[in-house]
């Protein structure tokens, strides 16, 4: 374990002089601090689908600095074959992972380069590419910067607070979007009770939540997730707070698996339930919840990851679906950087993205 603060790092990035993207292997946290130098096609492919890069914004920038780099190595002569081996190569990343939309969001914005500059010279092409990746990754950090800012609107100090999953810093480029508000909150001299759902059968709460807010000083403690009914029960709960994969026009918003049942325990005990996430993750297109594509990942990850040895008998079936969603009628609100959305999410929703056209007309996409 190194002595420098996960916190330090940076959980995706670009390095140029070595051809490489640069992640913060996160299937070894919190033994280990592993930094990863990708750079063929395959291996950024499997950090993706294998969790080594995860949660929605990373994935996003990850997979915009991986096709940059495809695209530097793509030998066209017309501008025709450039275009296709690009298309293919953007189609290959977007395979890794269905579910988390910023993955096929990232992938189209950068091909929406390539299309909207069929008259320049391929070397051209591929340097506005390289900068619409780093942009991407820019827009990130401000768009957690300001998911934090409104977040914060929500709490105050002293609060405790219940969270599924990471989406903190290590699912984003800073920040995160649902631990935003307890990361910028640290910043601003305030203090929070955290309670981590563990997040079987991954983990991600007790091993990445847990380790990044206890590195920016919160008062953490790690639960099991069928220990959230009784902590709630409790009192010691003032509101959860949740990321998101993809959320739909109606507000339905799917998450790792298991943010259902935290989102119906919520609404049971009064407690407000809020998931925070870009407008990137919003996906219109898709009317409900149950129009959303959801991974299924192997059985094993149930059955003996983590353990010394297997924790079901042999031949036993295992169901391993990676999300959930919560019913927009269980969610207080969804918290993005243009605004706090509320019910009914089928008008806020769309008010929130011409709130976000009106701001990138104006030239105010982040600062």
């Amino acid at each position: 374990m190194s002595d420098k603060s996960i916190m330090t790092y940076e959980t995706v990035a670009l390095d140029e002089a070595e051809g490489a993207l640069v992640i913060l292997d996160q299937t070894k946290l919190p033994g280990e601090v592993k930094i990863l130098h990708l750079t063929d096609q395959k291996d950024i492919w499997q950090a993706i689908y294998l969790l080594q890069v995860r949660g929605a914004p990373a994935i996003g920038v990850a997979a915009a600095f991986g096709v940059y780099l495809a695209a530097k190595e793509i030998k066209a002569d017309t501008y025709e074959e450039f275009c296709e081996a690009f298309h293919q190569a953007k189609e290959y990343l977007n395979s890794s992972r269905p579910t988390a939309v910023n993955l096929s969001w990232a992938l189209n914005r950068m091909e929406q380069v390539v299309i909207d500059n069929k008259e320049k010279p391929i070397p051209e092409i591929v340097e506005l590419l390289r900068q619409e990746s780093i942009e991407i990754k820019a827009e990130d950090v401000w768009m957690c910067r300001m998911i934090g800012e409104y977040g914060l609107t929500l709490i105050k100090d002293g609060d405790g607070i219940l969270t599924h999953c990471n989406a903190g810093q290590l699912a984003t480029s800073k920040y995160g979007t649902a631990l935003a508000p307890i990361h910028l909150g640290r910043e601003k001299g305030m203090n929070f009770r955290v309670f981590c759902d563990e997040t079987r059968p991954l983990l991600q709460g007790a091993r990445l939540s847990s380790f990044e807010l206890y590195a920016d000083g919160v008062d953490t403690t790690v639960i099991c997730d069928n220990m959230a009914s009784q902590v709630m029960k409790n009192g010691w709960v003032n509101a959860v707070f949740v990321g998101c994969d993809r959320v739909a026009a109606n507000g339905d918003a799917c998450n790792k698996i298991g943010t259902s049942g935290v989102a119906i325990l919520a609404k049971y005990y009064g407690i407000p339930f809020y998931v925070l996430g870009p407008t990137s993750t919003i996906d219109m297109s898709i009317e409900k919840g149950e129009d959303i594509v959801i991974e299924q990942r192997p059985q094993e990850e149930v059955t003996e990851m983590w353990y010394k040895q297997r924790m079901a008998p042999q031949g036993v079936k295992a169901y391993n679906p990676a999300f959930d969603f919560a019913d927009h009628e269980l969610i207080a609100g969804i918290v993005t950087e243009y605004g706090i959305a509320r019910p009914p999410y089928t008008e806020s929703l769309k008010e929130i993205f011409r709130k976000k056209a009106e701001a990138q007309a104006e030239g105010k996409r982040h600062s």
